[in-house]
């Protein structure tokens, strides 16, 4: 039983004694992970920057219909939502061009 306990004591040691250090050879800047993910985001910008400003207008196009047909009640309703839908829209194209910007200075 003393035999166990010897080696259960004695295998941290051994474990530190023959583990070599692990480095990156090129950094964290050329790990798959990273250069994918910085890929992915510059394609997802790059599709808001042009996908925001189609829904937006194919919205606000729905909305004027919409608010033809309404009454003077419905009618301020639907221009609160024409607007937040422009703001929204400014917002997404602001928003994708300022992440699309900062990806550009890490490549």
């Amino acid at each position: 039983m003393a035999k166990i306990k010897d080696l259960a004591s004695l295998a941290p040691a051994v474990f530190i004694a023959l583990s070599a250090p692990a480095r990156a050879a090129g950094g964290i800047s050329d790990s798959p992970i990273v250069v994918g993910t910085e890929k992915l985001i510059g394609d997802v910008t790059t599709w808001l920057m042009v996908l925001a400003p189609v829904v937006a207008g194919l919205l606000i196009i729905y909305f004027c219909i919409r608010r033809s047909a309404a009454d003077e009640m419905d009618t301020k309703k639907w221009n609160t939502r024409i607007i937040a839908a422009i703001v929204s829209c400014v917002g997404a194209v602001l928003g994708s061009a300022t992440l699309n910007l900062i990806i550009g200075y890490y490549r």
